[in-house]
């Protein structure tokens, strides 16, 4: 992969051999971060379970304590009083067979998470294969599947991410934006890998930590000790 100047300057303060402490590498990642906008800190673990197998399976979400930088957009298939309320708790987009047929006629897919009541599955299926792809399926391991829409509205714009394998075995997931304090990267970043490491699979065996590594949306990755991720 052909990569650019700016890169390549950032990518000679990394040291490819070394495992970094995790506040050292989010450290560096914050300083060598120089683009012109707030980049997002990324973390990708890679874990030592095949995704093809449904019991070794690694999927959740979690609430990050200082959120993701990021505003969601959030829409919600509701009905009658839960539509109401998910009104009310702050969602973007609330509605029912309307917004469906407007995702299925305009591949209108300007949100960031669907919610849904579980009495609104059978409808948000059909639209499944456009929202699948695109990681929007609604999804009770995710806690996007749930009468309590007010709670999930709420966690999800206090920085609740959803976390899964893809097909390489390896999680990606933003932990926050580059102008965040160190202390508040490190918390959220703990409090993922904390998820991660309790969603551990029994039908796992051997090393399950891989590899982790951070990274800016521009920057070179930073390999991370995973020996001393939770210390």
């Amino acid at each position: 992969m052909k990569r650019g100047k700016n890169y390549l300057e950032r990518a000679k303060l990394v040291d490819r051999t070394k495992l970094y402490e995790p506040a050292e590498a989010l450290a560096l990642v914050k300083e060598i971060a120089r683009a012109k906008f707030d980049e997002t800190v990324e973390v990708h673990v890679k874990l030592g379970v095949d995704s093809r197998h449904a019991d070794q399976q690694v999927r959740g979400a979690v609430v990050l304590p200082h959120g993701t930088g990021k505003t969601v957009r959030v829409l919600v298939f509701a009905k009658g009083d839960k539509a109401t309320e998910a009104e009310q708790a702050g969602a973007d987009y609330v509605g029912a067979e309307d917004l469906i047929t407007k995702i299925q006629k305009e591949n209108w897919l300007d949100f960031d998470v669907a919610v849904a009541t579980p009495d609104m599955m059978g409808l948000v299926g059909r639209i499944g294969r456009i929202l699948g792809p695109k990681g929007l399926m609604p999804n009770p391991k995710a806690g996007t599947v749930t009468m309590d829409v007010a709670k999930a509205i709420s966690d999800i714009k206090a920085g609740k991410i959803e976390y899964r394998l893809d097909k390489t075995n390896i999680i990606h997931c933003p932990i926050g934006k580059c102008s965040f304090e160190l202390s508040k990267l490190v918390d959220n970043f703990r409090t993922l890998l904390e998820a991660i490491i309790k969603a551990k699979p029994a039908a796992a065996k051997g090393q399950y930590l891989r590899s982790v590594v951070v990274a800016s949306t521009m920057g070179p990755g930073v390999k991370v000790n995973h020996q001393k991720v939770l210390e």
